[in-house]
């Protein structure tokens, strides 16, 4: 923490030291509080167990700064659960670089960005800043970008370490790509946006046989995919997205796997001089997943790097740290909003789940369970109060099925499952004023 504390102050002292009048330097900062009821989020909740509560917060400075053709930003992050570190600490590990990036010019439409750097694309299912969670996600990347009018390249890599060794190549830090290649194309044509995109995700592996010999090395999977098929009427949005994953998982299957969704949003009211609007959502995911009774090849889709608690029911069952080689899901969701004016809005969610691969009672033998998994209603509210200040709540409640409570494994569980929160969300300069609610 000290380390970091030092490093921005001297760059605050540097920035501040010139006098060029061609340089630019400003500094930004945010901060989101919640205040979380859990009582069956994340995992369906045992009936011995006591619901959880508690207020965390993020708070961040940001400080950029762009002269000639060259623009650096940094960001550091304290994120903590209030009451973690004593009133009197000395010290404590809470405090984070979440990005730390140079970007170069060089020339009209082509960029060069080095460094700790958010990856946030489409809608976030696959790459996305994790903007929910208070920690974030941002990679270590160099990214090339082109762009010009509507049209947009941008392709890189990442490799990781877990330090400057002498030898050796290991890499051991859990769910983090050894190495990856990046490339994403963005154009628009008319009313129609779309994108393409691939990504080679490379993961650190390890064996040890019968007499002890170790082998190592990186297995590839690969994700290609149309992310944004979008396609704008005046009161009718359609979109649809695919992605399709092959190669091989760090166990070293065979991976065939898809993500395929498509909604449409139909906007039934509005007054543009009040701000007023109603406007519905319906639409379908459906995440493939490997059979009960065949694990030799992985049909099981991975969203590795999104914002995935925008997606499957805010009571993150699925997909959050969660949910990974599993069965699959089928998310057959409806949603609708209603915006008093421009800056408050109620929201109500309903999602119907499933599996998308046949499940078994017991591994590789047993009846065949139902598909079925259950129902989540989420209920979100929002208020702009001032440019730099909006709250925002909400409540869900999920209703589980028998199979669902089988897959999760965690005995008799409560019949009543649900969370709530509210958030106050600080943002004077970001036009973000809510986070992890889509229409």
């Amino acid at each position: 923490m000290k380390s970091s504390i030092i490093i921005m102050g001297a760059l605050l002292l540097l920035f501040c030291s010139q006098q060029h009048s061609f340089a630019q330097f400003s500094i930004d900062g945010q901060m989101l509080v919640r205040s979380e009821y859990r009582h069956g989020y994340n995992k369906l909740i045992n009936e011995n167990a006591d619901p959880a509560g508690f207020i965390a917060h993020r708070a961040r400075i940001q400080a950029n700064y762009k002269i000639d053709r060259l623009n650096f930003f940094m960001s550091i992050q304290d994120v903590r659960t209030w009451g973690s570190s004593s009133t009197a600490n000395i010290s404590d590990n809470y405090l984070s670089v979440h990005e730390a990036w140079a970007e170069v010019n060089f020339g009209e439409n082509w960029k060069l960005k080095l460094g700790r750097q958010e990856l946030n694309y489409d809608n976030a299912r696959f790459l996305g800043n994790l903007d929910w969670a208070l920690q974030a996600r941002s990679h270590e990347f160099a990214l090339m970008k082109y762009e010009k009018e509507k049209a947009k390249l941008h392709f890189g890599f990442g490799f990781n370490q877990d330090g400057q060794k002498i030898s050796d190549n290991l890499f051991t830090t859990p769910n983090q790509y050894k190495a990856a290649q990046f490339a994403r194309y963005e154009n628009t044509v008319g009313k129609f946006n779309y994108a393409l995109l691939f990504w080679n995700d490379g993961r650190q592996y390890q064996e040890t046989n019968n007499i002890n010999y170790t082998s190592q090395g990186i297995r590839y999977l690969q994700t290609l995919a149309l992310p944004t098929l979008k396609y704008n009427l005046p009161t009718t949005k359609l979109s649809a997205y695919l992605y399709y994953q092959f190669g091989k998982d760090v166990l070293n299957r065979s991976t065939s796997a898809y993500d395929i969704s498509a909604h449409i949003t139909q906007t039934f009211t509005e007054n543009k001089e009040t701000g007023s609007k109603y406007t519905a959502t319906a639409g379908f995911e459906l995440l493939s997943g490997t059979p009960t009774n065949s694990q030799q090849k992985n049909k099981s889709f991975a969203p590795l790097y999104g914002t995935n608690h925008s997606f499957n029911g805010f009571m993150d069952l699925f997909y959050v740290g969660n949910h990974f080689n599993s069965r699959g899901l089928r998310d057959i969701y409806l949603r609708t909003r209603y915006n008093f004016d421009a800056g408050f809005w109620i929201q109500g969610d309903y999602h119907h789940f499933a599996s998308t691969a046949t499940m078994l009672e017991e591994l590789y033998s047993g009846p065949e369970l139902d598909k079925g998994f259950g129902s989540e209603i989420d209920l979100s509210v929002g208020k702009v109060i001032s440019e730099s200040v909006s709250i925002q709540a909400g409540y869900s409640q999920f209703i589980a099925s028998d199979t669902f409570k089988h897959a999760q494994n965690n005995g008799s569980l409560k019949s009543n499952q649900n969370w709530a929160y509210i958030m106050f969300v600080l943002r004077p300069n970001n036009k973000a004023k809510f986070i992890g609610v889509p229409l």
